[in-house]
């Protein structure tokens, strides 16, 4: 009775400062590009979406209708399904297992990262993950006796799940397959019942599909078969490396050991039948899961598709490290904890401008979190100076919604773009009517994000560009931690221009590299263009100041490469300055360049570490 009270106020003390620190960082990390889309499709809403189903949408919407429009408004919802999933993780382990599991595998529920985390972020997976956990304990329940309640509690799950995500499909196969595998499962799928509420969760999933047959399915063909290249990678055993990282190792070898206890002949614990059920659901999701990674996507976020099946571990995994060495049991409660606080941790740095700095040039730097209120101050500047009905015009959906979100107007037009079509939202966009050639007959303020695209197709975006639009003008820079994320402003006037394609600068530092030691005369080279009118200068900066003139005229290959480019002085476009060191303070500085385009453009290009020795 003692250690069980102990589990309670351990897990209680857990769920209140973990369910604090999420509402804490919810209402200061800014929306998450993806977030901010399905914000805009609750301002737009529908039965579905092209590319989900509608609840995602709906909580948004819920959410700012009843706290507000701000990012912890919009992020509410999810919070509370967040704070309700281990509640429910302590009472299916509970029901199964005991009191005191169940206390535990909610506290495990809470210090595991990855569910640790759950409900900080307005997405699609909070949902799904409560309907997983819903149908989980509605199958438990069922393989012991099928009545109205269990059944009323699988056909709520299947519903949820229907309006979450295309992958919880998924999830219905994964237990419709754990079932067959038992002969208790097998006798309750006999139960007329249970195929009522197979029913009602197909019905839930008509929105969905009468959308797609009323949009030449492009919702299924973008999450089936376009962002999957179906084909043999490698990469996917990079599952084996960070699942465990995730989840903290010893606490993933714990759920291992409980899936394969779970599945022996007759599992060592109490009702050994529902634990070879939860061993099962969490098996063979997770095995499936690291399987299709090496024929599906690579590129965007996956590592939170196991989550699921993760729970169904969860719950029988108390009685695994309660079978450990004492030793063993406390350091994997402790690396739990450690992987909790280092997740938090990032979210935090993420927070935090000035913390999300010192990540500028790390491949952590969580750019999709960065400067976006920095170019909403910019865009309301430059508006003010520019007629009134002015419009803005985003380069791609990532930059349409987040601004969209901060000046609260969900209809921003959209120029086509790769990254719209990559995560799916150019149907949707059609369908508002909010992509394509602005039909907007007056000056309008465009916006670019360079970083959304591939350094060596810059180039080629800049000309797509230029045939939408007509020439750019000189560009206003917004540039946020160093330039890591970075923004270009242009005035169009009304109507499309006629004329050679005129861009934005670009260049590349060769030498010194970033992270380079210096100590005295440091030589900077490297080449710049603008295509269209050419550069007059560039100027070496550290720390934001000028440090040096550089000569700028030399032969550079780089021509070679842009093949497209249109800048009058090629192959004449390389650039080299002498940098004394000796005049900075020892430390880390940053260096970067300011390049001077002959048609009266100054632009600032991002800048790279440079580390100052005696």
């Amino acid at each position: 009775m003692q250690v069980g009270q102990r589990a309670r106020n351990a897990f209680v003390v857990l769920w209140v400062v973990i369910t604090a620190l999420k509402a804490v960082v919810a209402a200061r990390l800014p929306l998450f590009v993806d977030e901010a889309f399905y914000w805009q499709e609750g301002r737009h809403l529908a039965a579905a979406y092209s590319d989900l189903p509608a609840l995602t949408a709906w909580m948004t919407r819920f959410g700012e209708e009843l706290a507000g429009h701000h990012a912890f408004g919009v992020r509410l919802p999810f919070l509370v399904m967040g704070a309700l999933l281990p509640w429910m993780v302590v009472r299916i382990s509970a029901r199964w297992f005991g009191a005191r599991f169940g206390w535990q595998a909610g506290s495990l529920t809470l210090l595991m990262p990855l569910s640790a985390t759950l409900g900080i972020l307005a997405v699609p997976d909070v949902p799904m993950a409560f309907a997983a956990v819903l149908c989980l304990d509605a199958g438990a329940r069922l393989l012991r006796n099928v009545d109205a309640g269990s059944a009323l509690m699988l056909a709520s799950g299947l519903v949820l799940g229907a309006l979450s995500h295309y992958r919880f499909i998924g999830v219905i196969g994964v237990g419709f397959i754990a079932l067959m595998l038992l002969p208790e499962g097998r006798r309750t799928l006999r139960d007329a019942r249970i195929w009522v509420a197979l029913t009602v969760g197909i019905v839930a999933w008509l929105p969905l599909l009468a959308w797609n047959l009323d949009n030449q399915d492009a919702g299924l063909k973008f999450q089936l078969v376009e962002r999957h290249p179906w084909a043999f990678q490698s990469s996917g055993l990079w599952f084996l490396a960070i699942q465990p990282l995730l989840v903290t190792p010893l606490l993933c070898i714990a759920m291992w050991q409980a899936c394969v206890a779970g599945i022996r002949p007759v599992p060592a614990g109490p009702h050994p039948v529902q634990w070879r059920y939860f061993a099962l659901v969490g098996g063979v999701s997770t095995l499936a899961i690291f399987l299709l990674g090496f024929f599906t996507d690579v590129e965007r976020i996956s590592f939170h598709w196991p989550l699921p099946g993760y729970f169904a571990l969860l719950v029988a995994v108390p009685l695994i490290l309660g079978r450990w060495p004492r030793l063993w049991r406390r350091l994997a409660w402790v690396l739990a904890l450690a992987g909790v606080v280092c997740a938090f941790g990032y979210y935090l740095v993420a927070a935090s401008p000035a913390l999300r700095e010192q990540l500028a040039g790390n491949k952590y730097y969580p750019r999709n979190f960065a400067g976006w209120q920095p170019l909403a101050d910019a865009v309301r500047e430059e508006l003010a100076g520019m007629p009134e009905g002015t419009r803005v015009v985003a380069g791609s959906f990532k930059v349409g919604a987040e601004l969209g979100f901060l000046r609260d107007d969900a209809s921003i037009h959209v120029l086509p773009h790769p990254l719209n079509d990559k995560h799916g939202r150019t149907a949707q966009l059609a369908l508002w009517k909010l992509i394509g050639e602005d039909p907007h007959p007056g000056q309008r303020l465009l916006v670019l994000a360079p970083g959304d695209q591939r350094y060596r197709d810059l180039l080629a975006r800049y000309h797509q560009v230029c045939a939408l639009v007509g020439p750019l003008p000189p560009p206003r820079v917004v540039s946020t931690d160093h330039g890591y994320q970075r923004f270009l402003l242009f005035r169009l006037p009304a109507g499309k221009q006629q004329g050679a394609c005129v861009t934005p600068a670009m260049a590349w530092v060769d030498a010194p590299l970033p992270g380079a030691v210096a100590k005295n005369v440091l030589e900077v080279k490297g080449w710049a263009f603008k295509d269209g009118a050419g550069l007059s200068g560039v100027e070496v900066l550290v720390d934001g100041k000028v440090a040096a003139r550089a000569e700028y005229g030399q032969e550079s290959p780089v021509a070679g490469f842009w093949k497209i480019s249109t800048d009058p002085h090629h192959p004449h476009v390389g650039f080299r300055a002498e940098l004394d060191a000796r005049s900075l303070a020892p430390g880390r500085h940053w260096l970067g360049l300011r390049l001077h385009g002959a048609d009266g453009s100054v632009e600032e290009w991002w800048e790279q570490p440079l580390q100052v020795v005696r």
